[in-house]
């Protein structure tokens, strides 16, 4: 392919699952392109070749000269913006996006974009799950399942994203019909030079954005847009105008919608106070595109959860087993234990550690005080996590997940829970979070 400087040459940066998805993008589109990873040996790399074998490919230290001969780059969401030789690119004038960008500039139906630092792929899930249960030709991916660019279609009539503050980055705008940011908390610290740089990134998703949902809870989701933009939001408090939230109905939790009781909480098969709320954020994204009520609540009662997300694996001698997996920063950890922890008879067995990417684990010592009998400690940072656990309640150290779930066994009371909820990445073990969850599920399942 000719190196030549043009305004129609671009360079995917990065050939995982988003950048092949931007090569087939860039290649039904007839535009010239070339691509380059820092890896010696992509994941993609084999299907590239094989499939469009006239695509050039540089692998290795990335090459300003050669970034520089494209007017775009389109930057995988692995790689960070603050990589010298994209810095030096981009001061150079060469544009810097990504696949989302891309993808808003060609969507032609509504969309709805979901960010937060927990939750997500949950929510994402649920909306997508009512929009076809109420008969829409719906597409649901981006971060979660399909890449986005794989989604268009002139077919669709609803798209639905979960997007990561890593795809943001190099989003300008996005233009959703509605977006949320449904939590906030510490994640990707080793990314990120603090919370605040992490609150802006994942606030682009509301750039352009016509309607928004915000969390009652969670001060730092609320947009920075015009008053006058169409907003709902939702909570766990009692919701007022345009607001989803729970109230009383004769002594039971109810879903609702301003005044009217939608839901008993109890028809949800997802249990714990975290996924009421993601129900309720579900519920908002899916009114404000004009989904209908009844197919969303069918929805809700159906919905059995996603693996590795506060998934119930088995029931044994009384105490129940949970895999959320997937909770791999202090945020997501902390809703499980006191979701779950609230809504079980009895106490908690947590199992935490892994690599906990440089954040702080101290916000997780009041719940586990308050819900947990037992919090067993493995990987690279259960030192760390037992320091800012301690005096909260029984402390045990293991080197296996097998070990972990047997010492839980041993202490667990008839109306516990045992939850494994990390709060940290698994790299320091496992390929990832859902080898993780498999390995413990079968440690629950191999319990006599």
């Amino acid at each position: 392919m000719s190196l030549i400087a043009t305004d129609q040459f671009r360079i995917v940066v990065g050939l995982g699952k988003s950048g092949m998805s931007l090569v087939r993008f860039l290649a039904r589109q007839g535009v010239a392109f070339a691509v380059a990873d820092t890896r010696d040996n992509p994941p993609e790399l084999e299907t590239l070749q094989r499939d469009y074998p006239q695509v050039e490919v540089r692998c290795g230290v990335l090459d300003v000269e050669f970034l520089c001969r494209a007017q775009e780059l389109y930057i995988s969401p692995g790689l960070s913006l603050k990589t010298p030789a994209l810095q030096e690119a981009a001061a150079r004038g060469v544009k810097l996006s990504g696949d989302i960008d891309l993808f808003s500039r060609h969507m032609r139906a509504p969309l709805v974009a979901i960010t937060g630092s927990n939750a997500k792929s949950t929510v994402t899930t649920l909306v997508g799950a009512m929009a076809a249960a109420a008969g829409k030709k719906v597409a649901v991916g981006g971060n979660l399942g399909t890449p986005a660019l794989d989604l268009l279609s002139d077919d669709v009539e609803l798209y639905v994203l979960e997007l990561s503050s890593f795809q943001l980055e190099t989003c300008q705008q996005l233009n959703a019909d509605v977006a949320t940011v449904l939590n906030i908390s510490e994640d990707h610290m080793d990314r990120y030079s603090g919370i605040a740089e992490y609150h802006l990134a994942k606030h682009r998703i509301f750039r352009g954005a016509k309607q928004v949902l915000i969390n009652r809870d969670d001060a730092l989701t609320r947009p920075l847009v015009a008053d006058d933009l169409p907003r709902f939001t939702f909570g766990l408090s009692k919701p007022d105008v345009k607001a989803f939230g729970l109230v009383d109905v004769d002594g039971e939790k109810h879903l609702a919608y301003e005044f009217q009781a939608l839901l008993p909480a109890r028809a949800l098969k997802i249990r714990g106070a975290h996924n009421q709320a993601n129900a309720l954020a579900a519920l908002g994204l899916g009114m404000a595109v004009g989904l209908p009520l009844e197919p969303m609540l069918d929805t809700l009662r159906q919905f059995t959860g996603l693996p590795h997300r506060c998934q119930w694996l088995r029931e044994r001698r009384g105490v129940t087993y949970y895999d959320d997996s997937k909770a791999t920063n202090v945020g997501a950890a902390l809703a499980a234990i006191e979701g779950l922890g609230a809504d079980i008879d009895g106490k908690l067995l947590l199992i935490a550690g892994g690599d906990g990417k440089g954040a702080d684990f101290s916000p997780l010592a009041p719940a586990v005080k308050a819900h947990c009998r037992a919090v067993v400690l493995l990987g690279r940072d259960a030192e760390l996590l037992e320091a800012a656990l301690a005096d909260g309640c029984e402390l045990i150290r293991v080197n296996t997940l097998e070990e972990a779930v047997g010492a839980c066994a041993e202490r667990a009371q008839r109306g516990d829970a045992v939850l494994l909820s990390p709060a940290c990445a698994s790299l320091d073990m496992f390929r990832n979070f859902e080898e993780r969850g498999q390995v413990f599920a079968r440690a629950v399942e191999g319990l006599s």
